[in-house]
């Protein structure tokens, strides 16, 4: 599938995704502790932990799930299969729904308003870098285009799995 000069270089793997991605997340957490709050509000505090619990179980099911299919690249690897199990039935993009969610969760804990807009400014980003791998994913994978129909990008449906809703 890489046959292409250069196909398999950092940048056509899609590794500015990769720098942009870990700038925004050393962001989230360098502002957090840098410009943090005073710990006062405690609900505050407790609405960060839930986050981060959430975006931690969103990312352990994403890593156990595509097994040697991960890599930290947005193109798929060349012998991919395209996972549609586990986390992967409810939300398409369960890592980035997993950084978006801890970065909230982070920004919360410390209370900063500096982490909590990086925090922010990392879903756009993933919708982006999302859309991207889409590109490659439905050139790979024939059946991409009908999962993308059914299974939402980031937030799981509440119902069934065959239920339809909006593809955030």
């Amino acid at each position: 599938m890489n046959d292409a000069p250069g196909a398999n270089t950092f940048l056509a793997r899609g590794g500015a995704w990769v720098v942009g991605q870990s700038v925004l997340m050393a962001a989230v957490i360098v502002l957090g502790v840098s410009f943090h709050g005073d710990w006062s509000r405690l609900a505050v505090i407790a609405t960060g932990v839930g986050l981060l619990v959430v975006g931690g179980y969103f990312g352990i099911a994403g890593v156990l799930v595509l097994g040697r299919n991960r890599t930290a690249y947005p193109k798929p690897r060349d012998g991919s299969e395209l996972v549609q199990r586990g986390i992967y039935a409810r939300v398409r993009h369960p890592l980035y729904t997993s950084v978006i969610l801890s970065s909230l969760g982070w920004a919360c804990i410390w209370q900063s308003g500096p982490a909590f807009a990086a925090a922010l400014a990392l879903i756009p980003f993933f919708h982006a870098k999302a859309r991207r791998e889409e590109r490659w994913l439905d050139a790979m994978f024939p059946g991409y285009t009908n999962y993308a129909k059914q299974v939402p990008r980031f937030i799981p449906r509440l119902g069934s799995p065959g239920d339809v809703s909006c593809n955030f």
